[in-house]
């Protein structure tokens, strides 16, 4: 476990006008390429995972795909529908596009310590630092999701009022959990600084220390960006395409820009917090002492970046999407108080690390917390469930009788049992011998035979 890292941010702030002007450029170009490039890939993986062939027309093996995609948006016919409230309606992708691009400016892409030269001026890879860039980067990601909710408002219309509803919903849900997720992280270098956050992790990455604050950030970073399986403020089948249904154009293609950029920027968080950020893997690291300096640590970063995003393909091409309710459920019920029990977990042993606890002492405490919480979850549950099942055998005594049949169309159309109801049992399929003998012409059912008796 590495020490906690000393915060010195005093390299940060002083290149002259035009060398910041060169990195927010290239901030904007890197998240651009790599935007052009993630879509061309999704299609390609998302193909080869249905043996299809993907795009291969525009471009080397169809590398050019996603530029001619934006070209054709650019020249599409752009419509304002008539029922839209026109100034919010065009505002929209904007404030949904221009925060997707922020958070990458506090993204380190190499050490701090060791400067690069570019045109004779010496300069850290990172466009800036400040002491607390993670919360600057919560703050942006939170402004960006006001273009989806008043782009779903504005429209005018009842399917994209329903996604903007859906994503505000979904977005309150997974951050809580996703800021827990930091905590701990925050918690464990002493810093909310990216640059401060990767040295401290120059012996162990935090994947390694705090795996469980990973995988609850891997799976919030999803529900952040409404990915598959979780993209319901667009979903199709029930949506049409959510919040934007009624745009075209340009305006489409800003939505279009701010999802992908979004996904860069949740992964390039993730590589910086718990992957060690611009550091080599381990492997490189032990035998080759260069690995972390001159422009080497950017490919690291990139392939890590890179990773994540191959991850977001991957879940698309492989999880069906899920129910509304079931993504409320799994955001309240299961990652917030993972996240906050996690969090209390990893706050206890941090004091008792700096109370010189040794560690058979903090699996001690920890384990007997644990399990102490574990027991009461248990004793809870059997008395719940003897409570329940004593007021059912209560009331069909009281009725003296089983409650009566559930009939799911009684209304004219389909609809789920409530609670306490059960749906009437599925009829009979027929056997394999059933349907051999209808293909050959035989009696199948006993009602044929009594047609057959001339009954």
């Amino acid at each position: 476990m590495s020490p906690l890292a000393a915060e010195d941010l005093s390299m940060f702030g002083r290149d002259p006008w035009w060398l910041v002007a060169i990195k927010a450029v290239f901030c904007f170009a890197f998240l651009m390429v790599t935007v052009l490039f993630s879509i061309v890939w999704e299609r390609k993986v998302v193909a080869w995972m249905q043996l299809r062939i993907g795009p291969n027309r525009h471009g080397p093996w169809g590398m050019l795909q996603s530029l001619a995609d934006g070209i054709k948006l650019m020249l599409k016919e752009d419509l304002v529908v008539k029922r839209a409230d026109k100034v919010i309606y065009v505002l929209a992708p904007i404030v949904a596009a221009i925060p997707a691009f922020m958070a990458i400016a506090v993204i380190p892409f190499g050490p701090a310590n060791n400067q690069i030269s570019i045109f004779g001026q010496r300069t850290t890879m990172q466009l800036t630092d400040l002491p607390i860039a993670m919360l600057y980067i919560l703050a942006v990601a939170s402004v960006g999701i006001y273009g989806i909710v008043l782009a779903g408002w504005s429209s005018g219309s009842t399917y994209p009022l329903l996604g903007g509803l859906r994503s505000c919903a979904q977005m309150i849900s997974y951050e809580i959990a996703m800021g827990a997720a930091f905590a701990s992280v925050f918690l464990y270098s002493g810093s909310m600084s990216t640059s401060t956050i990767v040295e401290a992790q120059g012996d162990r990455w935090y994947i390694l220390l705090l795996p469980v604050s990973f995988l609850l950030y891997i799976v919030t970073m999803v529900g952040e960006t409404n990915r598959a399986p979780f993209d319901m403020p667009e979903s199709e089948g029930d949506l049409v395409g959510g919040f934007n249904t009624e745009y075209s154009s340009i305006k489409f293609a800003l939505f279009m820009l701010a999802e992908y950029v979004n996904m860069v920027t949740v992964s390039a968080v993730a590589t910086t917090l718990f992957l060690g950020g611009w550091r080599a893997p381990w492997p490189i690291s032990t035998f080759w002492e260069g690995a972390n300096q001159g422009w080497w640590p950017m490919l690291w970063f990139v392939l890590k970046v890179q990773l994540l995003l191959f991850f977001f393909i991957w879940l698309r091409g492989t999880l069906p999407r899920v129910r509304y309710d079931q993504l409320m459920k799994l955001g309240w019920k299961v990652l917030i108080p993972v996240s906050v029990v996690w969090l209390m977990l990893v706050a206890t042993v941090r004091t008792l690390r700096n109370e010189n606890v040794d560690f058979a002492g903090i699996v001690l405490y920890v384990g007997g917390g644990v399990l102490a919480v574990l027991l009461l979850s248990f004793v809870v549950d059997i008395f719940r469930d003897k409570k329940a099942t004593a007021a059912a055998s209560e009331a069909e005594d009281l009725r003296g009788e089983h409650p009566p049949g559930f009939d799911p169309m009684a209304g004219g159309f389909p609809v789920p049992p409530l609670p306490g109801q059960t749906l009437p049992p599925v009829p009979r399929r027929r056997s394999r011998q059933e349907r051999e003998l209808i293909v050959s012409g035989g009696v199948d059912t006993a009602s044929d035979g009594k047609e057959a008796d001339g009954v």
